[in-house]
């Protein structure tokens, strides 16, 4: 359960250097993040149990805004209070920006990309193995009796071959198993649903030609209505910023998307491509500024409510159903990721050393408590050279 902030166990200083080099080196998009931080948080450094660390996964799929960001500002609430969520915070966002705006001064300069297919090409192995490690220890934290377990199923069913949204099915695990625990009906999480609509009408009405005020609004009211990763993001981006406003056009939301890829770090900073690409450095900042703000307001507010779900019986039961759901939505993640990172550069079959790439860092990982990052900068120079020299 998640206790109220507390005496510290960590000073700001280890705050700052951990969620910095977690930044710098969180590739792979947000369940990855999540992975290489319960390695990090709860795996080496025991800062927070594994069930402990559930809920705030739980916690950050009940409020909008990216959730691998909100998890890193939940572990700082958790640590040190609001400074400590403020600090996490910002030290998992701003370095990524930093990369992330770099390569995008880069495109606008020369109308490309810088080639960072191959480095990526060799992370992207090494990723499914972190993810696949932590998603069993979560795993055996969170399913606990025959009937979270068919929950579980249920849910898998309805992410993978159903195509469910994420969301509303972990939702949807988590007031089933609190009914069937509880045995009453209970409105939950309906409060969700408030003010998103009219935030999304206001987005319709920016202006042709965006202000930095209108950048910022824009993204702003998107970060405040986004549910689930920041990938979704992407969706809003191209229904708004394309089709709607023609801020951007569709191969330049390609390029930004691509950027965001490459770069390690919240996905969300693709908000600070577009916002470049429209009005530079300012426009970049506005950008980031607008998607994140939300998060930190959110996990501020929520954060002290979470001790007392877990009291509850009904929000314990709840939480304990929406874990599910979440794992369930890792394992999925992880098969989607599997199949692309498993081939060869152009993507037309399968690769063996890609293959060997992600056995072996699966094995170092369960066998020698590796350090993640390391695993991940090998993974990077396997890449480089392996491309250099022709063989994949």
């Amino acid at each position: 359960m998640i206790d109220a902030p507390r005496k510290p166990r960590v000073s700001y200083w280890e705050l700052v250097r951990l969620f910095v080099r977690l930044s710098l080196t969180a590739f792979g998009g947000p369940v990855a993040h999540v992975a290489i931080a319960e390695d990090e948080i709860v795996h080496r450094r025991k800062w927070l149990s594994r069930e402990h660390f559930l809920d705030l996964i739980a916690a950050t799929n009940l409020i909008p805004g990216p959730n691998s960001t909100e998890v890193m500002i939940h572990v700082g609430y958790v640590m040190r209070g609001i400074p400590g969520a403020v600090v996490t915070g910002a030290c998992f966002i701003i370095p990524a920006f930093v990369l992330t705006l770099i390569l995008a001064v880069l495109y606008v300069q020369t109308g490309d990309l810088p080639q960072a297919n191959a480095l990526f090409w060799g992370i992207k192995p090494v990723i499914v193995a972190i993810i696949a490690n932590a998603g069993y220890r979560l795993m055996r934290a969170a399913l606990k009796g025959r009937d979270l377990w068919l929950l579980f199923a249920a849910c898998v069913v309805l992410i993978g071959p159903l195509d469910g949204p994420e969301v509303l099915v972990m939702l949807g695990a988590g007031v089933v198993y609190a009914l069937y625990r509880t045995r009453r009906v209970q409105s939950s999480a309906a409060w969700l649903t408030i003010g998103v609509q009219p935030l999304l009408q206001a987005a319709a009405t920016l202006a042709a030609q965006p202000s930095l005020v209108d950048i910022f609004v824009y993204f702003l009211r998107i970060g405040a209505v986004l549910f689930g990763s920041g990938y979704v993001l992407i969706a809003y981006i191209q229904q708004d910023v394309v089709n709607r406003f023609g801020w951007l056009t569709g191969q330049q939301l390609l390029d930004a998307i691509a950027i965001g890829q490459t770069t390690p770090g919240p996905v969300s900073t693709t908000s600070a491509v577009v916002g470049y690409i429209i009005a530079g450095v300012p426009g970049a900042l506005a950008a980031t500024l607008g998607i994140f703000l939300p998060s930190f307001v959110f996990v501020i507010l929520s954060a002290p409510l979470i001790p007392r779900m877990r009291r509850s019986p009904f929000m314990s039961a709840f939480l304990a159903g929406v874990n599910a759901g979440v794992i369930a939505a890792i394992g999925i993640t992880l098969l989607d990721l599997t199949r692309v990172a498993l081939l060869n550069p152009d993507g037309t079959q399968f690769s063996l050393l890609a293959v060997a790439l992600a056995a072996g860092s699966l094995f170092v990982l369960i066998r020698f408590r590796i350090n993640a990052t390391w695993l991940i900068a090998i993974g990077g120079a396997v890449g480089l050279i392996a491309l250099a020299v022709g063989v994949t």
